[in-house]
């Protein structure tokens, strides 16, 4: 059997970590998340994959390669304008042939146990959609059943218009006859081509549509940058501990801690995992990381720091002194000593964040900044709850930032200037 992932958005709610890759590769527990998908369609027995690519399709192309290291035979196709889902699963009929295929959404979280509860509750000749169990599917799409099956899909419903609580994971086991149903759908409301409508359509010619309920971390829809943490902390907990790198003397660690190849950790350091610490980084003296932080390659952190419950991408440098929170922290940062990160509210409500123009509840009490790549501060700034700085940006010592700071800006006392116009 072959796969069809889709893979083509821009995530646009991610940003800034998405203004310098796809969100397909935003890294958890150590992999980008497609990454974790492909190794568990390998664990499966599928051992051929097209991904279908628009937004920064290079990037993917050059992390995956053909597949050979992920146990996988790769191929692209190259969606011209992101018209939804429907017209990107299309391009896969050539692919796939008359042939069963699997394809789902390529910016999730899917643990292998999902893949495999859709292949046992599959019958030849039926479609069948993976579910899972959900207090609110308004940000999905709801499904009702007749007992096993589908009978109605609802695209991200309006409060009152279902009584579902099983929402679509964007996992389907296909079978050829869903071409004949997407050549016949029309534009959505959002205007795009969905291949829930297709769906809705083979069920109204009377196909069998077979849901399969999911484990309930089995996957989870990466769409907001809280959800990268959760995501990270779901691929930890099946970390096995594998120590590679150069540990010093009066180290401790407890629970399972992954330290790369090259990596160093200086004495003093307290390691309590959860943790992925990638290659050649160097950790210490005296620091404290706390579960559910990943650490990429080549991070430098520094004396009597403390991480925890976060994401630290590549070549990152975070001085001594320094606390960061529940945060997401872009490649190539640095920041000065002192930089903390506040991960609570005073009045303890929940933490709102800018998101494509709208202010957005998170639904978490505890949730730090995000950092997009290649930006830095100076000495002892502090960034406060659901603050994003963006790529390339720069932020003066001594500062209490509680605004966002945009992309190539200067944030210094009394005003945010782009780096671009700043006099020599």
């Amino acid at each position: 059997m072959k796969a069809v992932i889709l893979a083509a958005g821009r995530g646009e709610r991610l940003r800034p970590l998405t203004e310098t890759r796809p969100k397909q590769l935003l890294p958890v527990g150590g992999l980008p998340l497609l990454e974790w998908s492909l190794r568990g369609l390998s664990e499966v027995g599928i051992n051929e994959a097209l991904i279908v690519t628009h937004y920064m399709e290079d990037k993917i192309k050059d992390q995956l390669g053909d597949g050979t290291r992920l146990g996988i035979s790769i191929n692209f196709a190259h969606q011209d304008e992101v018209k939804g889902t429907a017209h990107a699963f299309a391009l896969g009929e050539d692919f796939v042939g008359d042939d069963e295929f699997i394809g789902f959404y390529g910016d999730g979280f899917i643990a292998v146990e999902s893949f495999k509860a859709v292949l046992d509750a599959h019958e030849t000749g039926e479609t069948t959609l993976g579910v899972i169990p959900i207090d609110d599917p308004s940000r999905l799409a709801a499904v009702e059943l007749d007992g096993d099956y589908v009978i109605r899909l609802l695209e991200k419903p309006q409060q009152g218009e279902t009584t579902s609580k099983l929402a679509n994971t964007g996992i389907y086991l296909f079978n050829s006859e869903i071409f004949d149903h997407i050549r016949d759908t029309g534009i959505s409301s959002r205007g795009e081509y969905e291949v829930t409508d297709s769906i809705g359509l083979l069920i109204e010619s009377g196909a069998n549509v077979k849901a399969a309920i999911l484990p309930a971390n089995g996957w989870m829809d990466v769409g907001h940058p809280w959800d990268l943490l959760e995501a990270n902390a779901r691929a930890l907990n099946g970390l096995v501990s594998s120590f590679s790198g150069d540990i010093e003397e009066n180290v401790s660690i407890y629970g399972p801690v992954h330290i790369g190849k090259g990596t160093r950790i200086r004495s003093g350091t307290y390691l309590e995992g959860p943790i992925y610490i990638g290659a050649c980084s160097d950790i210490g003296p005296n620091c404290y990381i706390r579960p559910y932080t990943s650490i990429g390659s080549a991070v430098r952190i520094g004396n009597a720091c403390e991480i925890k419950n976060s994401i630290v991408m590549d070549s990152s440098h975070i001085a001594h002194l320094s606390y960061f929170g529940d945060s997401v922290i872009g490649a190539g940062c640095n920041f000065g000593a002192g930089t903390i990160t506040a991960n609570i509210r005073f009045d303890k409500k929940y933490i709102k964040m800018n998101l494509k123009g709208s202010r957005v509840n998170s639904g978490c009490r505890k949730f730090g900044v995000v950092v997009g790549d290649s930006s830095q501060t100076g000495i002892n700034v502090s960034l406060l709850p659901g603050i994003k700085v963006g790529s390339e940006a720069w932020v003066a010592p001594g500062l209490i930032v509680d605004e966002d700071v945009p992309s190539g800006y200067f944030l210094k006392k009394g005003e945010c200037v782009l780096r671009n116009d700043m006099e020599s």
